[in-house]
């Protein structure tokens, strides 16, 4: 190779110019891939054909069969979004959030309990409200037609546990009539409330109205007057230590707009 190139100035000029013509493409070719990747990939987030966003929801128990639907009906208009939904007593899931368990979006039964973790979550906004039914064994045996039959000793009655929203709504409505109910259990959610009723292990409990028609057929429902009735408000936020904040927004906010209010007012929750 030193022979080469001090030897003969003409060969070492023809090498230069080969070698040269060889790298300007390869140059070319490393350049316009890294420019086409580039524009591919903000392409494909922009269309959002490419994008992939998992996030969880932290939800009040009572909103299981309703955020189901919705939850579905979110993803389909949102392809590449998959939404896991965790369904447990408000106080529960405040207290996951407290712990730092990883989600999203925080979705509970009372603004009580959204504004104990208000330091960890955005600006809640109420996406729908709900009241009480006295939920029976089908067919109503017993005859329960009004809250103060629920002080009946021979009837077997399950309510909400006090931490739980359910449960201070119950206790709400029961104080103001002054009506006082020796339940034969407290349960930790509202749906565990149902469901005792459901398998007949109580007679009647105190549920939201959403869940009695979620139950349609395996419970009854009797219906409390409004005068007597406490409204339950749903607040939902976007937890500030998502890692998807702009999708958990846009979820949030997608729970206000006229296709989530009809699946959750069909669902028995009244409008915010």
């Amino acid at each position: 190779m030193s022979s080469l190139f001090s030897a003969r100035p003409g060969r070492r000029a023809l090498v230069a110019a080969v070698t040269a013509g060889l790298l300007l493409p390869l140059a070319a070719c490393s350049g316009g891939g890294s420019d086409a990747g580039d524009g591919g990939k903000d392409g494909g987030d922009a269309a959002g054909g490419n994008r992939s966003v998992k996030m969880t929801v932290l939800a009040a128990a009572s909103l299981t069969d309703v955020f189901k639907t919705a939850g579905a009906a979110y993803e389909k208009a949102h392809p590449g979004t998959k939404i896991t939904f965790s369904f447990a007593g408000s106080q529960e899931l405040v207290a996951q959030v407290a712990q730092g368990s990883p989600a999203d979006v925080l979705v509970t039964a009372d603004t009580a309990s959204m504004d104990k973790v208000k330091s960890d979550t955005g600006t809640p906004s109420v996406i729908a409200k709900n009241r009480l039914v006295i939920a029976t064994v089908p067919g109503n045996p017993h005859k329960v037609a009004a809250l103060k039959d629920l002080a009946d000793p021979k009837l077997k009655v399950v309510l909400a546990a006090p931490e739980v929203p359910a449960g201070k709504y119950s206790r709400k409505v029961l104080d103001a009539q002054k009506i006082t109910v020796k339940p034969v259990s407290l349960e930790p959610s509202v749906r565990a409330v149902l469901s005792k009723v459901q398998l007949g292990e109580a007679d009647a409990g105190l549920v939201y109205k959403s869940d009695a028609q979620s139950a349609a057929g395996k419970v009854d429902a009797v219906a409390i007057p409004d005068a007597q009735n406490a409204v339950a408000a749903y607040p939902a936020a976007a937890l500030k230590q998502s890692p998807n904040a702009k999708d958990a927004a846009a979820f949030v906010a997608w729970l206000s707009t006229p296709e989530a209010q009809k699946i959750l007012q069909d669902a028995g929750f009244q409008q915010p």
